[in-house]
């Protein structure tokens, strides 16, 4: 029992450590990122282009969490760089070796924390960041560049694959974004790759968890004499398509202000219609890969902070925009490949943080060897 009282106020002390100095991060950071982009922007839309103050404004609030939030992997790095750099520097860290603990042990509490921290980051990016981004976006194409909401998507098709044969193909004319009605649709059945059916419809509605067409008519083709026959015609008559309400109208929105489960349907439908997901898949892995950031800056700030020196804090700071300089260089890089093609989206995502864990684990054992 006293022993396991002496861990839990030695965690205390060595999260009171690197408190400080994670929020100093936040602000620091914060506010580099802020000046660095966001306020160069708004600062021109207020004196070019003549935007009223308050609307600036709301964009401005709107954007501030997409870049609060990517402070957190560095504030993690300066926290544990500062913390057990102040450690370091005061002889504690080799006290507390001397006493038994490893390297690892007194680590464990900044790890920890920095597990919190990456599924905190990953709450927001989903919960707040998408909404936020969305109210931005309206506020710059609706009220700064007086951009029309889209009232209709025109010339829609989709197709649905099973073992690398086409089942069935959809064409829609137009899809009413208001009352989620599609009109003028033609709907084509392959059986083993070949045409055999075609049923057409002026409109389609979504009705107790299914879409129906209205006034149409079935057809079938002769797979041999390729001569079509009509068979019926409908007033009413289920469409099979495997795509729900939600998925079927297609969002106008960027990667940015999706959530994963919009983001993963959005890769759905475009695959349906051929186009292009690299840069929809590459955000879709970023979501799940950059908030680990937290957790890999924490243990290299740890590692590099115990090395037997004094640091002040515009050192840790300048160290820790190095590092991170560093590590989004090679994100950079690896988004545009995997965005591109290249490189599968995945891979491209996680690059940087293997080759940062790789380093940090490598100066983890050489400090906890040190020991």
């Amino acid at each position: 029992m006293k022993k396991d009282f002496k861990f839990r106020t030695l965690d205390k002390f060595i999260l009171n450590e690197i408190k400080g100095p994670f929020f100093y991060g936040l602000v620091a950071f914060s506010i580099l990122l802020v000046a660095g982009g966001l306020l160069f922007k708004t600062a021109q839309l207020i004196v070019e282009k003549h935007v009223p103050i308050l609307v600036v404004a709301r964009l401005f609030v709107y954007s501030l969490p997409r870049f609060v939030v990517l402070t957190f992997p560095m504030s993690c790095l300066l926290a544990s760089l500062l913390g057990f750099g102040k450690l370091s520097s005061n002889s504690e860290l080799v006290a507390l070796k001397s006493a038994g603990l490893s390297f690892n042990r007194i680590t464990r509490p900044i790890v920890l924390c920095a597990v919190f921290i990456v599924f905190a980051m990953f709450f927001l990016n989903e919960a707040v960041v998408p909404m936020s981004e969305k109210a931005a976006q309206n506020v710059l194409r609706y009220e700064i560049l007086h951009e029309q909401a889209p009232i209709f998507t025109a010339k829609t098709f989709f197709k649905e694959e099973e073992d690398g044969l086409i089942k069935r193909m959809f064409y829609i004319d137009i899809i009413d974004n208001r009352t989620k009605t599609m009109y003028n649709i033609v709907s084509q059945e392959f059986t083993e790759g070949v045409l055999t059916h075609i049923a057409i419809a002026t409109r389609a509605n979504w009705e107790n968890g299914q879409w129906y067409m209205h006034n149409g008519a079935v057809f079938e083709i002769d797979t041999k004499t390729k001569n079509v026959q009509q068979l019926f015609s409908f007033e009413k008559q289920i469409l099979h398509i495997n795509l729900t309400q939600r998925q079927l109208i297609v969002s106008h929105d960027t990667p940015d202000e999706m959530t994963i489960p919009e983001l993963i349907d959005a890769i759905k439908i475009k695959k349906q219609t051929g186009e292009f997901t690299g840069w929809h898949e590459m955000t879709l892995h970023m979501r799940f890969a950059v908030p680990w950031a937290c957790l890999i800056f924490a243990l290299l700030g740890a590692a590099l902070g115990s090395r037997p020196q004094r640091s002040s804090s515009s050192v840790g700071l300048g160290m820790s925009v190095i590092i991170i300089f560093a590590y989004y260089v090679i994100l950079s890089f690896s988004s545009a490949f995997g965005e591109n093609g290249k490189v599968h989206p995945a891979i491209a995502a996680w690059s940087a943080n293997v080759i940062f864990i790789f380093v940090s684990l490598k100066l983890c054992r050489k400090a906890n060897a040190l020991g």
